[in-house]
């Protein structure tokens, strides 16, 4: 398996308790990534998911800045003002916003070949990346 980028929405669900399914293929899915070292995050999927977990889910700043240690493990592409310029271009070109932009650009940067998300459509490919909703069940 190659690198894959983890959205922030995944790392969200791994705490998220409203949503026991989610929680738990989030769970499973960073564990596994995590331990075959193919998960690949970004400075900005670390300040939403910081922002997200205290404001949204109500946990603590300090179990929040923990968790994110435990995070810091895993391969974080930094933003860049070249990445941002790159971002600016990506949003235009296939019309999403800067942030899920973002989120691409930093993936192509890292030589995922896949996004895990679930902001975008699935089966989208975006800079080079292939977009996955780890949440749709094949039915």
């Amino acid at each position: 398996m190659s690198k894959v980028f983890v959205d922030t929405n995944i790392l969200v669900y791994t705490l998220d308790q409203n949503d026991p399914v989610k929680q738990q293929t989030a769970r499973a899915l960073l564990r596994q990534l995590q331990m075959q070292n193919h998960a690949v995050i970004s400075t900005q999927v670390l300040q939403e998911f910081y922002v997200t977990a205290t404001q949204k889910l109500h946990v603590s700043p300090l179990l929040a800045k923990n968790i994110l240690r435990t995070l810091q493990k895993i391969e974080t592409i930094s933003i860049t003002p070249a990445l941002i310029e790159q971002a600016i271009d990506c949003s235009i070109l296939n019309q999403i916003s800067f942030w899920d932009a973002l989120i691409a650009v930093s993936a192509e940067s890292a030589r995922c070949e896949i996004l895990l998300t679930e902001d975008l459509n699935n089966g989208q490919l975006i800079s080079g990346v292939l977009v996955q909703n780890p949440f749709i069940t094949e039915q």
